[in-house]
């Protein structure tokens, strides 16, 4: 591992630049506070401060800042409720329902009102039992209210300042999340490979660049500044965007059969160096994702042209050595991967070509392209959404209902006089914290939450045990805050770790001498609050993936049926629509990666829950298939070459015609007869075959040369490769459609 790159993706990444900022927000005003001795009376400004500051999601500037102040507004308002009503149990426990539906409910607009939500909750429970606010009520709102505000006015100084921020940021991560990508693929060229591990692998990464993808995307299509802005940067920003979409296809595109390229070349070292050259190509994208984070120009690590000589030197001397008529394809299929690394070699030199920031390049940037149907799908804000979502076939309503049960018996538990529970707030909080829609996620965080905070709390413990000079704490608390902040999305037992930590130290500050009673209440009140959580999840209205699986299926059947029509009309009516092409791509790896995501958390779900386990791994692993194959025969369709010896009418029936069936089992529906005589076509590639045998002929006869142009490709290992990458998609299809067969025959006892 290259940890000099690992610690500047995490440095330069908008997660460290947010909670930095965050941290600022936070702690400034503390600052100001305590040394005018009123950091105790004012303490609400900067909690309120830090509650809206974690609202703030990535995405345009006009969703952030009108969910910033929607957050405040709610805040305000729960906190003045919650205020009001204190002590009062039968008007909390009413108040705990509305909040806690309402509050819930709200994530059906999406995950920036979800987050909203889930703070608002949190306010809630830390005002509900009136510690905070004092004699004086309408002060303490008042200054909890300014907090909330001087987060909004950071926010806009900011984002006026620096407009580009965010937009680089995510655009650089992109990058990375590709580089990742490429190491793994790059990991079926080493010597005996754990295929089933790097699939899972490689299903895993596509998650995570979907949602990424999805996310930048509304960032970049939605900001007008970025879109439509005749300047440079915005400019150029919008092309590595772009770039960076036709990289993934690009990457995609080197899907092979490995098992088959192994066998063939065990004895070989191409293998081992295309291995090592992958690796050198996943190093310079990630160099140009940090350099994007960060704002800097980036500049190639290595000589790339010298380094893709070598490699294309090495396999032609062992073309010319070794390939017989026997290993002629296998060779053709080596050829293609190298013609494909190649591609990816000057789409790279192209990516950094824009950083040499050339304003004529920026100037002629056009697209042609409709950005409105590249954006995500979200739901618009009104009470019809709001309304159609209480009903049990909801899963969001059924999310809502377990977090006020939940916290309705959080709250009781608090109350009950045998039990001894210092911070009320606490239980509440952490509920809110683990418990999520998918009980699989809910399971993993509560685990994480409590481990992260017996950790952090031995460690805070520790620390204020043997420190006592208040410089050093102090330190330790901005670390602890910015590095908590940071965490929090991806890696979440290190984010409650330091959460742990800064709120020991924060509470050291404000009443020194306490560090004991801390130390119990919060793992006390962490344990109480993670065993209702997790019996709650299980018990009410549970959502199990399971259920969600059919729906999934026939989104990805139906999205990769698209895409393949899409490219295979190239090959028809030579009519390729180019828009067309991309949005059924986005809309194909989307479901793909919604497929993957649902089955990843199945297999957290409990035993009894994991139904048709192996049969949906099945279907995801052909869908990948279908996807990454006709990603390959679509870097045909864009060229500017005709193939007529290509049956390509027969084909695209053929393998329709699987498809398709595909999706009538999965809606139960009768196939019919002719879509089982289309799927029994044979193609009439015979010149295929014909100039094949040439080729071997040839190499019998010892006509073979040396060709060394490693930009060229002989047009006959080009038909050979569409017609293998033909063939694939349709085995794959039929796979997929005996897969569905075996599916709805286990699945009809069950429905009798």
């Amino acid at each position: 591992m290259n940890y000099s790159s690992e610690l500047k993706k995490f440095v330069t990444s908008q997660y460290v630049y947010s909670s930095i900022r965050i941290t600022l927000a936070t702690v400034l005003p503390c600052l100001v506070l305590a040394h005018f001795g009123l950091l105790k009376e004012y303490f609400l400004f900067p909690l309120g401060t830090s509650f809206v500051a974690l609202t703030d999601q990535p995405g345009p500037f006009i969703r952030r800042r009108n969910s910033l102040t929607f957050a405040i507004f709610c805040f305000v308002f729960v906190s003045l409720i919650a205020t009001l009503v204190k002590g009062i149990i039968p008007l909390v426990l009413l108040e705990i329902v509305a909040f806690g539906m309402f509050f819930s409910l709200i994530g059906v607009y999406g995950q920036r009102l979800a987050a909203v939500g889930s703070l608002a909750l949190v306010v809630l429970a830390i005002f509900i039992d009136g510690h905070l606010t004092g004699a004086n009520i309408f002060k303490s709102l008042l200054i909890f209210a300014a907090g909330c505000i001087w987060f909004l006015l950071i926010f806009l100084i900011v984002t006026t300042i620096q407009p580009y921020k965010l937009a680089s940021q995510m655009i650089g991560e992109n990058y990375l999340q590709l580089a990742d990508f490429l190491k793994i693929k790059a990991n079926f060229y080493q010597k005996n490979p754990d295929f089933d591990k790097l699939n899972t692998q490689v299903f895993a990464k596509q998650v995570n660049i979907k949602n990424l993808q999805e996310e930048t995307r509304e960032t970049v299509f939605k900001t007008r500044t970025i879109v439509n802005e005749s300047t440079t940067t915005s400019r150029l920003l919008m092309l590595m965007f772009l770039n960076s979409m036709d990289l993934h296809e690009k990457l995609m595109t080197s899907e092979s059969d490995y098992r088959k390229l192994q066998e063939s070349f065990k004895d070989s070292e191409i293998l081992v160096n295309i291995h090592d050259y992958l690796n050198i190509l996943a190093e310079e994208i990630t160099n140009i994702g940090i350099s994007l984070q960060s704002g800097t120009r980036a500049k190639p690590f290595s000589n790339l042209d010298m380094h893709s000589n070598n490699l294309n030197a090495q396999y032609f001397e062992l073309r010319n050595r070794k390939m017989t008529p026997e290993n002629l394809e296998d060779f053709m299929i080596l050829r293609q991967i190298m013609m494909r690394i190649n591609e990816i070699t000057k789409e790279i030199s192209e990516i950094y070509k824009v950083f040499s920031q050339n304003i004529k390049l920026a100037k002629s940037l056009s697209t042609g392209l409709d950005f409105k149907k590249f954006l995500p799908n979200e739901e618009k804000i009104n009470s019809k959404v709001l309304r159609s979502n209480i009903s049990l076939s909801s899963s969001q309503f059924r999310h809502a209902v377990r977090i006020t049960v939940a916290l309705l018996i959080g709250y009781l538990v608090s109350l009950l006089p045998f039990i001894e529970i210092g911070h009320t707030y606490w239980i509440l909080i952490t509920m809110v914290a683990i418990m999520k829609p998918a009980y699989s996620i809910t399971k993993q965080r509560n685990l994480l939450r409590f481990y992260g905070t017996v950790a952090g709390a031995v460690i805070a413990y520790v620390i204020l045990y043997f420190v006592d000079v208040r410089p050093i704490l102090f330190t330790i608390l901005l670390l602890s805050m910015i590095l908590c902040f940071s965490l929090l999305k991806g890696k979440y037992f290190w984010a409650v770790l330091f959460m742990t930590i800064y709120v020991f130290l924060s509470f050291n500050f404000l009443n020194p001498g306490n560090v004991n009673i801390i130390f119990r209440d919060r793992i006390v009140d962490t344990l109480i609050a993670g065993i209702i959580a997790y019996i709650v999840s299980y018990i009410v209205l549970p959502v199990w993936e399971h259920t969600q699986n059919l729906q999934l299926m026939k989104l990805s059947a139906e999205a990769n049926l698209k895409y393949f029509q899409s490219v295979i009309s190239k090959f028809l009516t030579e009519d390729f629509d180019l828009q067309d092409y991309k949005v059924r791509r986005k809309n194909a790896i989307i479901s793909l990666a919604n497929l993957s995501d649902n089955f990843q958390r199945m297999i957290s779900d409990p035993k009894n829950q994991r139904k048709k386990l192996e049969v949906v791994h099945q279907f995801v692993a052909t869908s990948h298939l279908v996807t990454a194959y006709t990603a390959s025969l679509s870097q045909y369709a864009q060229k500017n070459e005709d193939y007529p010896e290509i049956d390509s009418d027969s084909w695209a029936k053929k393998i329709e015609a699987e498809m398709i069936q595909v999706s009538t089992l999965l809606n139960d529906e009768k196939i019919p007869e002719t879509l089982r005589m289309d799927s029994r076509l044979e193609p009439e590639d015979s010149s295929i075959e014909n100039l094949l045998n040439k080729r071997k002929t040839e190499l019998l006869e010892k006509e073979a040369y040396d060709r060394r142009d490693p930009n060229k490709i002989s047009h006959l290992t080009e038909l050979i490769n569409i017609h293998d990458v033909l063939e694939l998609i349709y085995d794959v299809a039929k796979e997929q459609r005996k897969v569905i067969e075996k599916y709805k025959e286990e699945t009809k006892p069950q429905q009798s």
